[in-house]
């Protein structure tokens, strides 16, 4: 079952169906065999969802495939390994941080049922230890696994993986995050099993995206991967995510109230440079363009007026030659016209042809209020045709992350629709009404 280096033997692709509902798991699991997944896997939400009936009908569906059913058993080990393995399951995942009794009755039982446990190490505080108590107690592989919520605080499994090899001798997998692109990577790591969860099941297209998957760790190479900073990073993924993506990922906050973009169909995503100042004073704003660096944003509050402006052309074309990301102004800007010729983003609560004057007062890079969201200087903020919404600084690198699961989900609903079904079927609504 174990990848070697000389090509003896491939990595195996396990795919995790980490759905709700059965009959869109079997389909994609269907596009996923097609793309060259071996491994099938009941996820853990998909079992609470369905039940031992998932296990049953991917093992009738699939009789040539492995049936992985991710019980995350933590109790009554001989119990939950003996229903999965009576459903169809060849693989039953435990927890590795599961009491020792409850493991040895776990591993008794897969004997006794013809089947392999797979301990998952995800939350174990000392991993390298625990898997070899692990392997000591009988389990049969061992999985390199750091959860969906932990990886978008930035952690990796590809690091867990690493500080295991060598460390036991018995198969191991690893989970959490990965693609076409750090699939391979796992595999020089020293991974057995891939297993790839999201990049696969939410893609429009999963019988493409598991097969890129599947080239990728059928030749792992030694392929240069560019080294990005955080900031690097969530500026790439929150140019590709919309402001509802960013939205849904922070369960409905952040979004400002009344903000417009002057110039329609355009994208900003930067760090806040904040200003304060009173209504149709227009030095501060001016001033902190100055101080902003490219990349940066300006959020204004200029007391929500609307019969005065603080902004304009001139400030607009100073404004883009520093090489900032865009402007947001809790009040109203003028020239529209020549805003939208130079397609630079500027959101405010309203046009209007009235200038104010360059008085002074105000501050630059304190906490303000805009649209009716708290913004302090470094939070992130984003802007597009929906609107502008904040991103607390210490959650940018999560909520950037976040939003990407969130648009990814969307495509593959996206793709459902296309092919016949309807909003209220794919979600099925009527099942998961509150009662």
């Amino acid at each position: 079952m174990g990848y070697h280096l000389s090509g003896m033997k491939r990595p195996i692709l396990q795919v995790a169906l980490d759905l709700l509902d059965l009959p869109r798991a079997v389909e994609i699991a269907r596009e996923a065999v097609a793309g060259g997944a071996d491994w099938i896997e009941a996820g853990t939400p998909l079992i609470k969802s369905e039940g031992m009936e998932s296990v049953r009908r991917l093992h009738a569906l699939f009789p040539d495939h492995e049936i992985v059913a991710d019980m995350k058993v933590a109790d009554t080990g001989t119990l939950e390994v003996e229903m999965a393995a009576k459903a169809g399951a060849s693989v039953v995942c435990i927890l590795g941080d599961a009491d020792d009794a409850v493991v040895a009755e776990a591993v008794r039982a897969s004997a006794l049922y013809g089947v392999r446990i797979m301990a998952d190490l995800i939350n174990v505080q000392d991993p390298v230890a625990r898997a070899g108590e692990l392997e000591d107690l009988g389990v049969h592989i061992l999985n390199a696994h750091v959860g969906i919520d932990q990886q978008m605080l930035g952690k990796s499994s590809l690091e867990l993986l690493g500080s295991l090899r060598g460390a036991v001798a018995i198969p191991l997998a690893v989970a959490g995050g990965l693609d076409a692109a750090t699939a391979p990577q796992a595999v020089r790591e020293g991974a057995d099993i891939v297993i790839v969860g999201g990049t696969i099941t939410r893609s429009a297209n999963v019988t493409a995206s598991a097969k890129a998957v599947r080239d990728a760790i059928d030749r792992p190479g030694e392929a240069y991967v560019a080294v990005r900073t955080p900031e690097e990073t969530m500026r790439e993924t929150l140019s590709l995510v919309s402001t509802p993506n960013i939205s849904d990922a922070m369960h409905r906050k952040g979004a400002m109230a009344g903000m417009v973009s002057l110039c329609g169909d355009v994208k900003m995503a930067g760090k806040a440079v904040t200003v304060r100042s009173l209504e149709g004073d227009w030095a501060k704003p001016v001033e902190a363009i100055d101080m902003a660096e490219p990349g940066d944003v300006l959020v204004i509050y200029n007391g929500s007026a609307t019969h005065v402006a603080c902004w304009g052309e001139l400030a607009t074309m100073s404004a883009l030659e520093r090489g900032l990301s865009g402007v947001v102004i809790d009040g109203s800007a003028r020239d529209a016209d020549d805003i939208r010729k130079l397609r630079f983003p500027v959101f405010s609560r309203g046009v209007v042809p009235n200038a104010g004057e360059p008085k002074g007062y105000g501050e630059i890079n304190v906490e303000i209020l805009c649209g009716g969201q708290p913004v302090r200087p470094g939070d992130w903020v984003v802007g597009d045709e929906s609107g502008v919404v904040v991103i607390p600084r210490e959650r940018a690198l999560e909520i950037s992350r976040r939003a990407l699961d969130v648009r990814k989900t969307e495509e593959r609903i996206r793709e459902e629709i296309r092919r016949g079904s309807t909003l209220s079927r794919v979600s099925d609504l009527i099942k998961w009404e509150k009662k």
